[in-house]
């Protein structure tokens, strides 16, 4: 594990450095440096295929204090089988935590995937920077010796995050095809808490001869632009008129293959304190996000109406068809580590199945 005492340096594209000191692996690496507010869940956010390819900020002072559980006998904590984030930034790091459930420490279990983290450096000036200048892409090096920012890639990195093969998870008479585009565990356990069966499969999986009762687009990592084939397939199923279901990344999916547009947001929205407004409801729910692309809602066909707007920047966070059972939410109602306001949205998808 490396040394509390040794020291390590960031640096961003725009030639900032912040110094502080290395926990965890000590090895370098690169990525997209984001920031996430939440005050817990470091374990969920850690494990989300979402932030693979990133180097993850976390903007609460102290991590790590409640430790981490064996994934073997706690997997709620876990939302894929190992740490996706490339590095980790935090002001100060727990050493010693307290909890009845923890196996390890935070240190310990980054060290054991191979994953640096820097701690003892001022993680809100650099949260400032990120959201005055934007997302940029960093590298976190050894000592005060930088190593090379790599330019932003346009790699699909949903094809580092899919499954490998189809997976059945038989649970009740209806079924559901998960295309999985990095999709959290989490997920899967709110649609087999409510009797659903799912066939996860591959996002450039061709399912349309399978059979099912309705189609669910997972969240997952980078532009969803590079996700074509997943598009075309969505496109597809659309004809069929079945109930279909976006989240987060599913949703600008499920957006592109309505014939509508994405962008990419200056920082994104990380956290478990993102306040979303229903269209034409006097009613906020807080939920829970992870997300650097977001829907152009003036480019929307005219059967399509925004479902969600952000209360903070206006941006769209979900989406609905005026006349067919297709819809997409810009956050994740499955929460983890919460909010659960928006939980209700999977039981309005299961409604939606029985009655397709």
């Amino acid at each position: 594990m490396a040394d509390r005492y040794i020291r390590g340096v960031l640096q961003l594209q725009d030639e900032s450095r912040f110094v502080g000191q290395h926990f965890g692996c000590l090895t370098p690496a690169t990525g997209e440096v984001v920031f996430n507010t939440g005050m817990v869940g470091y374990t969920e956010a850690l494990t989300d295929p979402s932030y693979r390819g990133q180097i993850l900020v976390l903007t609460y002072p102290l991590i790590g204090n409640y430790g981490v559980a064996d994934p073997t006998r706690s997997t709620a904590e876990f939302e894929s089988g190992r740490i996706q984030v490339s590095g980790l930034i935090v002001s100060e790091i727990c050493r010693e935590p307290n909890h009845w459930n923890a196996l390890q420490t935070l240190s310990h279990w980054l060290e054991s995937e191979g994953v640096p983290g820097l701690a003892s450096l001022d993680t809100r000036a650099l949260t400032k920077r990120l959201r005055t200048h934007g997302t940029m892409m960093g590298s976190i090096g050894i000592g005060e010796a930088a190593v090379p920012v790599p330019p932003a890639s346009d790699f699909d990195l949903v094809s580092e995050v899919t499954v490998s093969r189809p997976m059945t998870y038989s649970k009740g008479e209806k079924k559901v095809i998960l295309i999985d585009c990095g999709c959290k565990e989490s997920i899967v356990r709110n649609l087999l808490d409510r009797n659903i069966s799912v066939q996860r499969v591959p996002y450039d999986y061709d399912f349309l001869n399978e059979q099912f009762d309705g189609v669910l687009i997972s969240n997952g990592p980078g532009d969803p632009k590079m996700c074509t084939k997943t598009i075309g397939l969505v496109r597809s199923v659309m004809q069929r008129d079945v109930p279909i279901f976006g989240i987060c990344l599913g949703s600008q999916i499920l957006a592109l293959a309505a014939g509508g547009n994405t962008f990419k947001l200056k920082f994104g929205h990380r956290g478990q304190n993102q306040p979303c407004i229903a269209a034409g409801e006097q009613r906020c729910y807080i939920t829970s996000q992870n997300h650097g692309y977001a829907v152009d809602p003036t480019a929307l066909p005219s059967d399509w109406d925004e479902w969600f707007v952000n209360a903070n920047d206006g941006t769209n966070e979900g989406i609905r068809h005026k006349y067919k059972p297709f819809h997409g939410v810009q956050f994740h109602p499955e929460a983890a580590p919460g909010p659960t306001d928006a939980n209700f949205l999977f039981d309005q998808f299961v409604h939606q199945l029985w009655k397709s």
